[in-house]
């Protein structure tokens, strides 16, 4: 696994020409998954990410897998990058190859990158 700052990530999601990030297969960029709890995420969110709760994540593999490839870089995203990096390794050990973990998870984001996000 891999890790990435909010400043890397942020760059690195400048730099993309596509930035289509939802589920489908034809969805190309990054997969932002954030694993906060539904509360969370509705309080504060990276625009793009979509949410699998931590606790639904290995019930919703089964659908990833029809979902995006397992060669898809998947970004990991929690609060303080905890849970995402745990994820993230869960991510890994059912195959899925390129997973990088959101160093600070969303609260270094608001720090660093969009100090107009709510923070909790």
């Amino acid at each position: 696994m891999r890790h990435m700052s909010p400043l890397q990530l942020n760059e690195h999601l400048s730099q993309l020409s596509n930035n289509d990030t939802g589920l489908s297969k034809g969805d190309t960029g990054p997969l932002l998954l954030d694993v906060r709890e539904p509360w969370e995420f509705e309080y504060c969110n990276i625009e793009g990410s979509v949410l699998i709760p931590m606790g639904e994540l290995a019930a919703e593999l089964g659908n990833l897998e029809d979902e995006i490839s397992y060669d898809r870089e998947i970004i990991m995203i929690c609060h303080h990058g905890i849970r995402s990096r745990q994820m993230g390794y869960y991510m890994e050990q059912a195959g899925y190859k390129n997973i990088t973990n959101l160093d600070g998870g969303v609260e270094q984001w608001a720090q660093d990158v969009d100090k107009s996000m709510r923070r909790y």
